[in-house]
């Protein structure tokens, strides 16, 4: 039976053989924040499909192709779309793709989001960076036996968010004038959107915002020692911080109106990486 990091340097070795250099830095974009990858020059776009043992992406918002070529003079992979666990992947699943890609040899990951916001001074469209997270996802996705070619057993986490990339994140929305908030990103299983009284559970115990992905790749970038720069977009706030319900629609709608910032950003980042 084919093992895990057979099948990932499978898919490593596929996406290889089809690019002309390997990336340096990976950028995973979430819900409706897929027009990034347009910016992409000298494009080589592979369907999720194509690539073997890739997981497909079903959820609106997300193209579901790898596509690789140069941002700001920096060689980049750009993932249109993820596998969720809510969707009924395992998460050996679910983080295929990052293991993939760092056996790829990226250095760093870009991590986004769409998120709902906890923090009350958050406003809709905010831009976050994840200083820290939560996993509330009921399970890690390095249980099982460990595979000493993707990690150690037990790697820490005392950083999983690289402060050099988090203060880079920073000079990059200087320059462009924009205001960046920080935070600490919940990560849960989904995908019914969270309780009122869940939210307030979030508040008391360190929350600022609420999403369904982000951080199994994350445990699994550092475990293979990549750096990880998150990312969040405050699409809509959680539920019950207004009188409203919640709907994905709204997500699509917000990240669609600061997709220029946000790719701005982006650029920023990517072009200031060493």
């Amino acid at each position: 039976m084919t093992d895990d990091y057979t099948r990932v340097r499978h898919a490593a070795d596929f996406v290889r053989e089809r690019i002309s250099a390997p990336p340096q830095i990976a950028i995973v974009l979430g819900s409706g924040l897929g027009e990034f990858a347009a910016r992409v020059a000298d494009a080589v776009a592979l369907p999720y499909d194509a690539i073997p043992g890739w997981p497909q992406s079903t959820v609106v918002g997300h193209a579901g192709q790898l596509v690789m070529g140069i941002v700001q003079g920096r060689r980049v992979a750009v993932l249109s779309g993820r596998a969720h666990f809510y969707e009924g992947h395992p998460l050996s699943t679910v983080v295929f793709a990052t293991r993939a890609i760092a056996t790829l040899g990226v250095k760093a990951i870009i991590l986004t989001n769409a998120a709902g916001g906890i923090n009350t001074s958050f406003s809709q469209g905010a831009l976050m960076v994840i200083d820290d997270h939560l996993n509330l996802m009921g399970s890690n996705p390095l249980v099982g036996p460990n595979d000493d070619r993707f990690g150690a057993r037990f790697p820490d986490m005392t950083e999983v968010y690289s402060k050099r990339l988090r203060a880079l994140a920073h000079r990059a929305a200087d320059a462009i004038g924009l205001d960046l908030a920080h935070g600490v990103y919940a990560g849960l299983h989904g995908p019914s959107y969270e309780t009122p009284a869940e939210i307030r559970y979030l508040r008391a115990i360190g929350a600022d915002a609420v999403g369904m992905s982000t951080v199994p790749e994350a445990i699994v970038a550092r475990h293979m020692g990549v750096e990880v720069l998150g990312i969040s977009c405050i699409t809509n706030m959680a539920a019950g911080v207004l009188p409203k319900v919640l709907d994905h629609a709204e997500v699509m709608e917000t990240a669609q109106r600061v997709r220029g910032s946000f790719i701005a950003l982006l650029e920023g980042i990517v072009g200031g990486f060493d």
